[in-house]
């Protein structure tokens, strides 16, 4: 009797993890029809870069970089076009997210992205970019102002992660799984579900203390975040922010060359504007804020984030 239990019990849960992993490739498979590939695909060691180029090739290169969980779309949603009638506008999704690849996990770690996008923009010819960071965006251009000065014009950063901190905002705390098989296994049952579930009560934190952009998840990209492959990437990109992060603030202070600034969300919950922005200047960088705004300014404050990068944009040379 206890046994037949016991096996009922095996073949619920079964159950249960086939039904995830067949709702999971079939919200995947709708990502992709809802939003579909934007641009062009640059194949690169350890991978593939997708990315839009926008405005005259012959303008000043802006490279933007979107952060955690994010794609391109977080730019092209608003930001990008103000800025495309004068300037070279590329923007990429990072290695892993969105339609570009990587081959391993082990390239999540900032400086290897970096390098992989500065492949890219060796392919494309691409001399002397601003690099625009958000978020983590800002932590892999960081990488790419100390490993290639000379490549790099200005840095444009918006809220970026520029120190090593050991808390984890909560809203990302659940993306925590060092073990690259529990990542994918956790990817391919339950994480696309319960991120459908609790999309509202995350958007709500990323955004506060203002309002998520309407039509986010299509217009913005954020459908994307809902495949197996966002998950793994995501997962990683947090692991590996934390392991390198101590060893990359290290760096800052004699390698740090690059001109540019960071602008911030004063209210920002996510990243603090003090321990990310303000202690920047010592190496170089202006700080500036923007009052009662939160993390997500590159949809929220398009306007302002342009002006910012135009100016930053002054400093190359």
């Amino acid at each position: 009797m206890t046994m037949s239990i016991l096996s009922l019990l095996v073949l619920a849960g079964v159950a249960l993890l086939a039904l995830s992993v067949f709702r999971t490739r079939r919200m995947a498979a709708e990502a992709e029809r809802l939003v579909p590939q934007a641009g062009e695909i640059v194949p690169v060691a350890g991978g593939s870069v997708h990315y839009v180029d926008l405005g005259p090739r012959d303008g000043q290169p802006l490279v933007m970089i979107h952060g955690l969980s994010g794609q391109l779309q977080h730019f092209t949603y608003a930001l990008a076009g103000l800025l495309a009638t004068t300037y070279r506008v590329i923007v990429l999704d990072r290695p892993g997210c969105g339609y570009s690849t990587r081959e391993s996990d082990g390239l999540a770690d900032p400086r290897a992205q970096g390098r992989m996008i500065a492949e890219m923009l060796d392919k494309l010819k691409v001399e002397r970019p601003v690099l625009v960071g958000h978020s983590l965006g800002g932590a892999v251009s960081l990488a790419m102002a100390l490993d290639r000065p000379e490549r790099v014009g200005a840095l444009a950063l918006l809220c970026p992660a520029t120190q090593h901190q050991e808390a984890v905002p909560e809203v990302f705390r659940g993306l925590l799984v060092n073990s690259p098989k529990v990542r994918r296994l956790i990817g391919a049952t339950i994480a696309v579900p319960m991120a459908a579930a609790t999309k509202d009560r995350v958007l709500g934190m990323v955004f506060h203390p203002e309002t998520p952009s309407q039509n986010f998840m299509i217009g913005a990209g954020a459908a994307l975040g809902l495949r197996p492959g966002a998950f793994v990437a995501a997962s990683a990109d947090a692991v590996a922010l934390a392991a390198v992060g101590k060893a990359q603030t290290e760096r800052y202070a004699g390698e740090l060359r690059v001109p540019g600034g960071i602008l911030f969300g004063a209210a920002d919950a996510i990243l603090s504007p003090s321990v990310h922005g303000y202690s920047m200047q010592v190496h170089g960088l202006d700080f500036e804020t923007l009052p009662e705004r939160g993390h997500m300014i590159p949809m929220t404050a398009p306007r302002e984030c342009a002006d910012f990068i135009i100016r930053m944009a002054a400093k190359a040379t």
